[in-house]
């Protein structure tokens, strides 16, 4: 039979198709609950500290069992260390809230090549490299709920800007175009002026440096968005300090706990969740991935303890719950 080029096409095809489905082929279903390990951002964040007790907890109920550990510097480079770490000590399930998407993607698929299974939390890492993404809400709620206090706050008027955590954090960057698209949109907000999206790189004191520069470059700031847990407490605190606070407004995602009189005199509104209960699904949907009694394919469900059943969805999404505003009013039913 002659080769022709619609031949060599047909089998190229063929051969990609056959190598795509043979990628994973290392990994397995367990009968049992296996050993979990989680691969936070950072290692001195407290919101990872409080979803491990999460873990923890689901550990204690279901068996198997989980390590958490994590790189000082909020950088692809340092996961990547620590996915390879994980690897070699034979986790069953990689659990990582991805510093960039993208950039950790060839290592969790080399992950998977070897048998260990990937479900990312908190920060998605890109769809191919793992099985499911567990939100803490949806990205486009957040982004929404972050907006509307900072409206209410400042009458829907005037300048504000935006203090996210790195570049490349993914959840940050779809909470920031979800504001944006709103913004330009939304005749609500036909007053307000995002003047410009600056960067904490996850440190306490570059958010604050950061905080006081937008402040002097912006005279009429009237107020900030702070979409990260390390920020948005360290933007109270400098502004605090420069005699700022209440005239320049916050609003965004952090500890209720740690900011607590700044939310109580009204200057900050905060989103948020169940910290522990992220950790907590976390640990249970990596065991339905490893038991295979889920694989990323929309509709299927899974049982996660007290927190009941939860369904699959678009991307292997599956989202813990709809967050809330810290307000004067509720502060008190927070317990982080």
């Amino acid at each position: 039979m002659p080769i022709t080029t619609r031949s060599i096409i047909g089998a190229t095809a063929l051969a990609c198709i056959l190598a795509s489905s043979a990628v994973y082929a290392a990994e397995e279903c367990h009968k049992e609950p296996v050993k979990v390990g989680f691969l936070p951002k950072l290692d001195t964040d407290p919101y990872f500290q409080v979803a491990k007790t999460g873990a923890e907890e689901a550990q204690k109920e279901m068996g198997g069992s989980v390590i958490q550990q994590a790189p000082s510097s909020a950088t692809a480079d340092a996961q990547i260390e620590f996915i390879n770490n994980l690897v070699s000590q034979k986790v069953n399930v990689i659990a990582i809230a991805g510093n960039d998407a993208n950039a950790v993607a060839p290592a969790l698929k080399r992950a998977r090549q070897q048998g260990v299974m990937v479900v990312s939390y908190d920060s998605d890492v890109a769809p191919a490299a793992r099985t499911l993404f567990i939100n803490q809400a949806d990205s486009a709620k957040l982004g929404d709920q972050m907006l509307d206090a900072m409206a209410t706050m400042i009458g829907h008027e005037g300048e504000f800007a935006i203090l996210s955590s790195t570049p490349t954090a993914s959840n940050q960057n779809a909470w920031i175009a979800s504001i944006k698209d709103r913004l330009a949109k939304d005749p609500a907000f036909a007053k307000m002026k995002l003047v410009q999206v600056a960067y904490g790189q996850e440190s306490e004191q570059i958010n604050q440096q950061q905080t006081l520069a937008l402040a002097q470059a912006f005279p009429n700031l009237k107020g900030i968005i702070v979409p990260a847990g390390i920020g948005l407490p360290a933007a109270a605190r400098a502004l605090d300090q420069a005699g700022l606070v209440g005239k320049i407004k916050l609003s965004g995602l952090a500890p209720v706990s740690m900011l607590k009189k700044y939310i109580v005199s009204g200057a900050v509104q905060d989103v948020w969740w169940n910290v522990k209960d992220l950790g907590y699904l976390t640990y249970y949907a990596a065991q339905a991935v490893a038991m295979c009694k889920v694989t990323g394919k929309v509709g299927d469900t899974f049982e996660a303890g007290r927190l009941g059943k939860f369904t699959v969805g678009e991307k292997g999404l599956v989202l813990l719950g709809p967050p809330v505003i810290a307000t004067p009013a509720n502060v008190d039913t927070f317990k982080f």
